[in-house]
């Protein structure tokens, strides 16, 4: 995938305008995509992350509360928050390969053509 070895005729990176590629339509909609995915579930996550800790904090008797044997809601909950960590990775990872990457790999493709060669490295 990302692996390949550049081709003789590739841009060399001295002859990319970046200023160009961050510019373009194409980069625009990845950083949106990107976005439109992060900062939603970032909220999400330090939502869940400060309940967990302010219920910790204030609220000593709901989080003693005994569930099963000696096993607590505060230690059902801090599980929860782990197991929170790795279903948002995972879910992260697959976004990212279904969206991000196949624009990422276009935008790589225009690059390596030359359709955002420097002027003035011409």
């Amino acid at each position: 995938m990302g692996n390949e070895a550049p081709s003789a005729t590739s841009t060399t990176l001295a002859e990319v305008d970046y200023g160009a590629v961050q510019a373009s339509p194409e980069f625009q909609r990845l950083r949106r995509t990107h976005r439109s995915f992060v900062f939603p579930v970032l909220g999400a996550c330090l939502a869940w992350y400060f309940a967990y800790v302010l219920l910790a904090s204030y609220a000593h008797d709901f989080m003693s509360t005994r569930v099963f044997g000696s096993v607590n809601v505060a230690m059902i909950l801090g599980l929860a928050q782990v197991v929170t960590t790795f279903a948002v990775t995972m879910w992260y990872v697959h976004y990212a390969n279904k969206r991000l990457d196949p624009l990422a790999e276009e935008i790589r493709d225009e690059i390596e053509t030359g359709a955002f060669e420097n002027e003035e490295a011409r």
